[in-house]
């Protein structure tokens, strides 16, 4: 490569405003290269290539391949086979070939889409070829002359075996998170996927764990006569080394190599046995591939979570804001705020039972007399003085009270259920008026069988959640307009035929 050449030049058709016109042309030379094919004239780049929209035209790929030379990664020279006349010579006609700098860009550029583009692997293929490797290396030690080419051939198998296996499975663990990213799954996709992956960690976990005690085993065997194995590959290397200046002679050489390997050993040897007070790496991996399987378990849950139609916290405050934008006044916003944040008077926390009796519940804090908190409160978290307990207060006129209470509550409600559950389709906005009680029954009822509804002009049919009554709701047009008076305000919105039965005498 020219020295004036800049090396970011070699880069500059990746991001150029005809970056892909330029990426057609250089696939062309990447396949020739592949194909031992030297040369190329412009009209065989414009053949050859596979334009993504219509065809250029050929001055532009002449163009193109003149300002790829610029760039640095082509290389020119004048086409004189097909000369013919004189007028043909002093025509400009060249060959293009990849420029050594042009190669390193497509190979590079290669490398970064395959890995973008590989998926990590657990290779328990792997485990099984270091271990046949290191029983071989065995066999070897235990010759009187090991063969140093075949030493060198099973240790060069053996670094590239564990190299695949270290990178596929730091890109595994790495991306296990983002494998489990189950949000627009389906659920049939989700559970085949669970049962998938579960099983994938299971054979890989039992494998790993039966065939790394085997490992284990052989690298101790092979480790006091190691480094005598070492040293005849890296003299074996030795032999091929450049020659250099007097600084780096052939020992060096020797001792670098040699240095080389006991480190990838090393490595080798920390995979499968302790180091000092580290666990080995394979203990790692296999904890890391059970976390794995919470980690989809809980993916799972969210998803759950998710498709029972709950919302995240931000999405609540955004319809929040909007609800409060709509106000129409100051006090529809404060009513808002009250009702969003359950901003209702707490006087039931009983800090001051005597001066609280008289108070409604309703009573906001702003129109109460100021609470005594006792001191004791603040100090020790507890406000019961030491001594003697206070006397038992009699709650049997409360109790009874409270009985009395209940009891014309679910008289209200059976009358409210009476009201309703006629088991007679009836139009909304033939109701009339409804009390307090019954409109609450029929809120609760129309907010059960609405969660149901798939969409506005879709009929429900379904059971309430205590198993007492059954409910038909059909829309009907979408201008039609039901009016339901209460004694809270007025209900209003889109008609429908609603049938309310008790669920005995729908089974009868």
């Amino acid at each position: 490569m020219p020295a004036s050449i800049d090396t970011a030049d070699l880069f500059r058709h990746v991001s150029a405003d005809k970056a892909a016109f330029y990426r057609c042309i250089m696939d062309v030379f990447a396949a020739a290269k592949r194909q031992y094919r030297l040369q190329l004239r412009p009209d065989e780049v414009f053949a050859e290539a596979a334009w993504s929209d219509t065809a250029p035209r050929l001055e532009d790929v002449a163009t193109a391949l003149t300002q790829l030379a610029a760039w640095g990664n082509l290389e020119s020279q004048p086409d004189t086979a097909r000369v013919s006349s004189l007028s043909d010579f002093y025509r400009a006609r060249f060959l293009y070939r990849l420029s050594q700098g042009g190669e390193a860009v497509e190979s590079a550029l290669a490398v970064f889409a395959s890995t973008l583009k590989r998926r990590a692997e657990l290779q328990t293929v792997a485990l099984e070829d270091i271990a046949n490797r290191l029983r071989a290396l065995e066999v070897l030690c235990n010759q009187a002359e090991p063969d140093a080419a075949k030493v060198h051939e099973n240790l060069r198998d053996l670094v590239r075996v564990f190299e695949g296996l270290t990178d596929n499975a730091q890109a595994f663990m790495a991306g296990v998170a983002r494998s489990i990213e189950l949000q627009q799954a389906e659920a049939r996709a989700i559970a085949a996927y669970k049962t998938r992956l579960i099983d994938y960690l299971e054979r890989f976990m039992s494998d790993l764990v039966r065939r790394s005690d085997t490992i284990a085993r052989l690298i101790l065997a092979l480790s006091p006569r190691i480094d005598s194995m070492l040293w005849l590959v890296a003299e074996r290397e030795a032999r091929d080394a450049a020659p250099g200046d007097a600084q780096h002679d052939a020992g060096d050489s020797r001792s670098r190599s040699w240095q080389a390997w006991r480190e990838r050993w090393k490595g080798l040897r920390g995979w499968f046995l302790s180091n000092g007070h580290e666990p080995p790496q394979a203990e790692l991996l296999r904890a890391r591939a059970r976390s794995a399987i919470p980690q989809l378990l809980n993916a799972i849950a969210a998803l759950n979570e998710r498709r029972s139609g709950r919302s995240d916290r931000s999405a609540d405050f955004r319809t929040l804001a909007y609800w409060f934008d709509a106000c129409a006044d100051d006090s529809a916003a404060h009513r808002l705020a009250r009702v969003a944040f359950a901003l209702n008077p707490a006087r039931h926390f009983s800090l001051n039972p005597a001066a609280d009796a008289a108070l409604p519940a309703s009573t906001r804090w702003a129109d109460a007399p100021p609470l005594q908190i006792h001191p004791r409160l603040r100090e020790y978290g507890e406000a019961a003085p030491r001594g003697p307990l206070a006397r038992v207060v009699d709650r049997t006129r409360a109790r009874a009270l409270l009985a009395a209470q209940l009891t014309e509550e679910s008289r209200q409600v059976d009358a409210a259920r009476e009201r309703l559950a006629t088991g007679a389709p009836i139009r909304l906005s033939d109701l009339g008026t409804l009390d307090v009680h019954a409109f609450d029954l029929f809120l609760n009822l129309l907010g059960e069988a609405l969660t149901d509804q798939p969409h506005p002009d879709a009929a429900v049919e379904r059971m309430t959640g205590d198993g007492l009554l059954h409910i038909h709701l059909q829309p009907l047009a979408t201008d039609s307009r039901a009016v339901i008076e209460t004694p809270r305000g007025v209900f209003a919105g889109r008609d429908h035929v609603i049938t309310i039965s008790l669920v005995e005498e729908t089974v009868q």
